[in-house]
């Protein structure tokens, strides 16, 4: 696949939420090890994000990781690194985002891992970690996000762009200080 066709074909691949597996966290510990074995002294921190890192939600399978960098230029100067590390991505929309950049792994023809490179402490890195600790707070509003995403993979099952945009404003609702 080229690589300017990756975000694509995420984007239509279908949205197969799974219930919580224990096995999720070590997948990240094991991933977050590797990366700083592999790139010593240039990640700030790296943290579990989205689904997978709260226990009890349902998720699609691919573990989140939220790697923080000094300035975008340095997260954007690991693209090469990264890929020879077994990330894909695609240049092309990596150019598009302006607050962080992107990379997914896979096995097996699935995608296993997406990596999330961000300034560590800037609004991206807040917005996500805030999000995260929200839902691990309060199991009142992981109940109600996990029937949001279940609602959703029902309407939108091929179309995880549409499936992403629909959680927005819930999203927003817990990670924008206000």
């Amino acid at each position: 696949m080229d690589d300017a066709d990756l975000p694509n074909a995420a984007i239509h691949e279908e949205v197969a939420l799974q219930a919580y597996d224990s096995r999720w966290p070590d997948r990240f510990v094991a991933e977050r090890d590797r990366l700083l074995t592999l790139f010593p002294l240039v990640f700030l921190d790296i943290e579990h994000i989205g689904s997978t890192a709260v226990p009890g939600l349902m998720a699609k399978p691919i573990i989140d990781l939220l790697a923080g960098v000094e300035t975008m230029g340095m997260a954007k100067s690991l693209a090469d690194a990264l890929c020879e590390a077994g990330y894909t991505t695609s240049a092309e929309f990596n150019a598009t985002l302006t607050d962080r950049q992107w990379f997914m792994r896979s096995a097996g023809g699935h995608r296993t891992h997406h990596l999330h490179v961000v300034v560590h402490g800037g609004p991206v890195w807040t917005r996500h970690l805030r999000f995260r600790d929200a839902l691990r707070a309060s199991p009142v509003l992981a109940a109600r996000y996990a029937a949001l995403k279940a609602e959703l993979a029902v309407l939108h099952p091929a179309d995880r762009e549409a499936y992403t945009s629909a959680k927005t404003a819930f999203v927003n609702s817990l990670s924008d200080p206000s």
